[in-house]
């Protein structure tokens, strides 16, 4: 198990692209015993319309009609990973709620599967999924292959991470000083300037100083916004 993690992690570490990391995780999802792969990576921010990567070997018309009529809002695997970083295996009652959304994946061969979340501390989420059209996931077969599934949920999720947060989540590469991350927490607690001010045993003016350089920093009109940003990308 521990050479086949180290494999499977200096792959993955020395790829170049988001292409080539799939490319690696879809060739271990096949050495695992699976036809499919799937993996989507989402950034905290906007927090209207958080900036969402996906990919997939899924036959093309299915992935095609699964674009086009937006399922990834109504697909219980999705909303499973969005509120749980357990491991999720397809069944009916998973997909009860969903029955011709169920019915229509099964007609292009997904018949089986296993997903698993990932969260950083920098707030981008993602998501691995191994499907296959034949045999049901066994007890004993997630018994053999559960760590190894857990373990590249994890390296995938660190790999699509290194090459795509700084591009997508651009926020979570402002460096604030030491002063002005206290400044900002105690902000977040919902401290006035001036509370902030008896709290650090600074001037009021010294506290406004640094939330006016936060907010610029941060890109945000007002210091609620910064507190908010700074605590979905894991700065405070």
């Amino acid at each position: 198990m521990k050479n086949w993690q180290e494999d499977q992690l200096a792959t993955l570490e020395h790829c170049s692209s988001d292409v080539e990391v799939f490319s690696a995780l879809a060739a271990t999802a096949s050495k695992l015993g699976f036809d499919f792969c799937a993996f989507g990576m989402r950034m905290p921010l906007p927090i209207s319309a958080p900036k969402t990567v996906m990919f997939g070997n899924y036959p093309k018309a299915w992935h095609e009609r699964y674009q086009d009529n937006g399922y990834v809002t109504i697909d219980p695997t999705v909303k499973h990973g969005m509120q749980s970083v357990l491991p999720l295996v397809w069944t009916e009652e998973v997909f009860g709620g969903a029955r011709e959304f169920w019915e229509e994946a099964k007609s292009f061969g997904l018949h089986h599967g296993w997903a698993q979340s990932c969260r950083d501390a920098r707030g981008i989420s993602s998501m691995l999924t191994l499907a296959r059209s034949h045999e049901s996931l066994a007890q004993n077969e997630l018994e053999d292959k559960g760590l190894r599934m857990l373990w590249l949920t994890q390296i995938a999720h660190a790999s699509m991470a290194r090459l795509l947060g700084a591009r997508m989540n651009p926020a979570s590469e402002i460096e604030l000083t030491n002063r002005e991350i206290t400044v900002l927490r105690w902000t977040a607690e919902g401290k006035t300037s001036g509370e902030i001010s008896n709290i650090l045993n600074i001037t009021e003016r010294t506290v406004n100083f640094h939330i006016n350089n936060i907010v610029a920093k941060l890109g945000t009109s007002n210091k609620t916004a910064a507190a908010i940003r700074a605590a979905l990308v894991g700065i405070i």
